[in-house]
């Protein structure tokens, strides 16, 4: 997703969640629980389906599906453009009033809550095979057991550094586990004048995605059954180091989070953690001569894993829609390694299916290929219904572990009672 999606989005995760179980279905309410869907009939596909996208990819979309109606010519496929910050309550209003679309976009975190409702129609057996996406791409499509779509497009998160400002560190090579990230950090400041040597998040909205691969990479587990496990010491662990860049003055708390881009093509910025989107947009704002003074590294191994955060956009099919077996042929067609590699070429967002990275655009460019080999080691938060507010929650108290004394400790700790008085939604 690109920047100015990813603000959107992250702006609307502080919506409270809409009590939309009591609008589910009296045969299902409360989504379904194991088991794939009823199996798509065979031929060409027939009739109108309705689509809605969310930003760019509304925008974009047409153009493809107009192929996909070359291949059926008896389908039309009508896409309906959503913008980002609406989309949530006009997906959920929709389903509350049964007048849903066939298809739609659906942000990976909002998959629980409306898998909950009933509303979405579980992926059909034989249809997709999962083991061809990025395992943590999947995982998203997945609430109790069961699918409910496919992965459309994925993105993750790696470290952005200052070639040039590494070099004059000492730094020769890029960070391979949290001690080196914090020796690149600490030098990047001390030796370039850099004001952050690493930038990361102080609790602004949308910083859990930024602390969510520490805890992991020290081998935290969101969850234990159905219970929350926030106050786990390996989520304390995690929590210490990130708030170590704060207490040792290597990230800083008081910069707007829309400058980014020009506090790292200024070099006040040795290093900041991101994703694909970045890539198109320093080389626009930095110029052709800012290209080769940039550089992406895999995030680092803590005491478990280099994991980092899987992000992007998946697309369901409702069992309210008008057509449902033209709705999941388009879909299956969408999720096919040839369209996908097509879809990266209309709009830039990267494959979720790994056979499309065969494509020589995607192969020739060595930092996306960095971008590809991290989904390998990436994960999603769990889908539960009520994610959106705990995220809230996990924000709240990173806040407050980065702009106050208050220990790692007591910030898991608050986080667990928060969760666990908001309950995962189930």
């Amino acid at each position: 997703m690109r920047i100015r999606r990813w603000r959107l989005a992250t702006a609307v995760a502080v919506l409270v969640a809409l009590p939309l179980a009591g609008c589910g279905r009296a045969d299902d309410a409360g989504g379904d629980s194991g088991g794939a869907g009823q199996a798509v009939g065979a031929g060409p596909a027939k009739g109108e389906i309705a689509v809605w996208a969310m930003g760019t990819e509304g925008e974009k979309l047409p153009a493809l599906a107009a192929d996909f109606m070359k291949e059926n010519p008896e389908a039309k496929v009508n896409v309906t453009a959503v913008p980002w910050d609406a989309a949530h309550q006009k997906i959920a209003n929709a389903v509350a009033a049964r007048q849903t679309p066939d298809v739609s976009l659906v942000g990976t975190t909002w998959m629980g809550e409306f898998a909950k409702t009933g509303a979405l129609d579980r992926t059909p057996d034989g249809l997709i095979d999962k083991a061809s996406f990025y395992p943590g791409a999947w995982d998203t499509t997945e609430v109790k057991g069961a699918s409910y779509g496919i992965p459309w497009y994925v993105e993750t998160r790696l470290i952005y550094y200052r070639t040039d400002l590494a070099a004059k560190a000492g730094i020769t090579s890029p960070p391979k586990n949290w001690d080196e990230l914090k020796a690149m950090a600490t030098a990047m400041k001390e030796k370039t004048g850099a004001k952050s040597g690493f930038y990361l998040q102080p609790g602004k909205t949308g910083s859990w995605q930024s602390v969510l691969p520490f805890a992991w990479q020290a081998g935290a587990e969101l969850t234990k059954g159905d219970a929350f496990n926030l106050n786990s010491p390996e989520m304390t662990e995690a929590l210490s180091y990130y708030q170590s860049f704060f207490k040792e003055g290597l990230s800083v708390t008081d910069m707007d989070p829309g400058a980014t881009e020009q506090e790292f093509i200024a070099g006040r910025m040795g290093a900041f953690i991101s994703g694909p989107w970045h890539i198109g947009l320093l080389k626009e704002k930095g110029g052709p001569a800012f290209a080769d003074k940039f550089a992406v590294a895999h995030m680092p191994t803590g005491k478990k894993a280099a994991t980092s955060f899987v992000g992007g956009g998946d697309l369901a099919v409702f069992k309210d829609g008008k057509n449902r077996d033209a709705a999941w042929k388009f879909v299956a067609w969408l999720a096919k390694p040839e369209t996908q590699a097509k879809w990266y070429g209309l709009s830039t967002d990267l494959p979720a299916m790994k056979q499309a990275w065969d494509d020589p655009k995607l192969r020739a460019d060595p930092m996306l290929k960095t971008f590809g080999a991290q989904l390998d080691d990436a994960k999603s938060p769990p889908a539960i219904p009520n994610w959106e507010q705990i995220a809230a929650a996990v924000d709240d108290q990173v806040e407050q572990l980065c702009k106050s004394d208050r220990s790692a400790a007591d910030a898991a700790a608050a986080m667990q009672q928060k969760a666990t008085s908001i309950g995962t939604g189930a």
